[in-house]
């Protein structure tokens, strides 16, 4: 193995030309020198060398300790060391190589999003994540930067999984990496329902990056059509999701299917509860990072909530919301399909164009309505839950809950489709008179206090600030004591 030292701005970069392919070496640095084997990622030191591969193998930033460089006779001055906590400023300084910064460039991506400086130095370095963060913060970067840059091209079967809730947010995962794959010579392909099973198996048996619905996965596992052992890396994207549509019992399956050493990603909204529950069962010793609280009301979203006197006037309160506020896109919320069918036929009899997006339409028809929505060509959007599980559309401005979520998560989720990237947004929820205590239980927890107007037409604007007290003397902030009264027990005559 032929070493070349150079250094230039602080920081040295060694070029080595392995004797054979690249490989894990899971018993340091040490041993695959001595062996004479190429070397793994290692999160031993404070000082940056970019390993630059040849043939396969591509430019790679990677840290080692200066004793390591010294036993190929190197020896490096504290001055040459780079911070990791102080100078990371773009993709480069985070470790990614060379080829795929050129290819984020192309895009005009050059500065990492916060959850990325998190994320990434640590998935280069092989551990385990435990990621919190909200829809719409740069997540798919977070763990698609890494796997691209870590997987070595042409193995021929998956070298990485990622687990995704929905068809949507799969075939939106492989837009995002693909091209930036491409820079590395790497295939990425989804697996999902709604869609024939040939052209997807064929993909899939060349993929080096396999995006799936749990579902459709199981599928082609039992038909023997995919073979997951050559697995390195899991990603569980919207896990909390997941676990909430009913996929627990697949993803366990799964999971066992997997090799043990793999390195596992699990990014969710929230670590309490299920969710907290399978990361600890799908992960050995994690590194945690929480980027935002989902829990608590972003500081750019506006919440309001509309005193609404029947299900049938919804749909004026909508129209009105709709006008008031022109310009933009707004995504609309219902429970159910019918329901979401029913909104755009009415929306449409008043002058609205919009779309309905939901389990019920076929793969073909959601693409369709979806990307009318993101190139503008209609403004409104309804959908069910499961169905905007994939929408990931930057500059909504209004999320308007035509129907209440049924908790505070679920809130948290929808809004949380606006107001992104620095965006200011707003979030409209209609509340009939037995919703009080739903309203409550969401306000509260996340802190919201209502301000004068609620009850009136034009809703209340909730803000984290005390607002004047709303009317008879209630403050809908504040839960019902949940306390049970004591019965009274009858005197015993003595």
């Amino acid at each position: 193995m032929g070493a070349e030292l150079r250094s230039e701005a602080g920081r040295v970069t060694v070029a080595l030309r392995p004797a054979d392919e690249r490989s894990r070496d899971d018993h340091g640095l040490g041993s695959g020198l001595a062996e004479n084997r190429p070397l793994s990622r290692q999160n031993v030191g404070n000082c940056y060398c970019g390993l630059v591969g040849f043939g396969r193998s591509a430019a790679r930033e990677v840290p080692f300790p200066p004793c390591a460089l010294a036993l190929w006779g190197c020896r490096i001055s504290p001055k040459k060391s780079i911070s990791r906590s102080t100078q990371i400023a773009t993709f480069a300084d985070l470790g990614i190589s060379k080829s795929v910064v050129d290819a984020l460039r192309a895009r005009s991506i050059t500065e990492p999003f916060p959850v990325q400086k998190m994320v990434i130095g640590d998935a280069l370095a092989g551990h385990d994540l435990l990621v919190q963060s909200p829809t719409g913060s740069g997540k798919t970067l977070a763990f698609g930067l890494p796997l691209v840059d870590l997987i070595e091209p042409g193995t021929g079967a998956p070298q990485a999984l990622i687990l995704a809730p929905t068809r949507e947010l799969a075939s939106q995962i492989v837009e995002e990496l693909a091209g930036l794959a491409k820079a590395r010579r790497l295939r990425v392909a989804a697996v999902y329902g709604g869609v024939a099973f040939g052209p997807q198996i064929a993909a899939a048996r060349r993929a080096d990056v396999l995006v799936a619905t749990p579902g459709r996965l199981e599928d082609l596992i039992q038909r023997r059509d995919v073979e997951l052992g050559e697995v390195e890396f899991l990603v569980l994207d919207e896990a909390d999701r997941m676990l909430d549509m009913g996929f627990r019992p697949a993803v366990d399956r799964i999971v066992a299917r997997l090799p043990r050493g793999r390195q596992t990603l699990f990014f969710s909204a929230t670590l309490d509860g299920a969710a907290g529950q399978a990361a600890r069962e799908y992960t050995r010793r994690p590194r945690s990072h929480t980027y935002a609280d989902p829990e608590r009301a972003a500081a750019d979203i506006q919440h309001r909530f509309v005193a609404v006197e029947s299900q049938s006037a919804k749909l004026d309160h909508l129209v009105d919301q709709l006008a008031s506020e022109k310009g933009g896109r707004s995504l609309v919320f219902v429970r159910t399909k019918r329901g979401a069918d029913r909104v755009v036929k009415r929306l449409r009899s008043r002058g609205v164009d919009a779309v309905a997006m939901h389990g019920d339409k076929s793969q073909r028809q959601r693409e369709a309505a979806l990307a009318r929505f993101e190139r503008g060509d209609v403004l409104t959007l309804v959908a069910t839950d499961v169905a905007a599980r994939g929408i990931d559309v930057p500059d909504v401005v209004r999320v308007i809950n035509f129907d209440l979520p049924e908790d505070r998560a679920g809130y948290v989720h929808r809004v949380g489709r606006t107001g992104r990237a620095g965006r200011t947004g707003t979030g409209i929820s209609f509340v009939l008179a037995d919703q009080m205590g739903e309203m409550r239980s969401i306000a509260s927890g996340l802190g919201l206090e209502f301000d004068a107007q609620f009850g009136t037409g034009t809703g209340a604007a909730a803000t984290t600030a005390v607002g004047a007290a709303p009317p008879r003397g209630q403050d809908p902030a504040k839960p019902r004591s949940r306390r049970r009264r004591r019965r009274r027990r009858p005197r015993v005559a003595a």
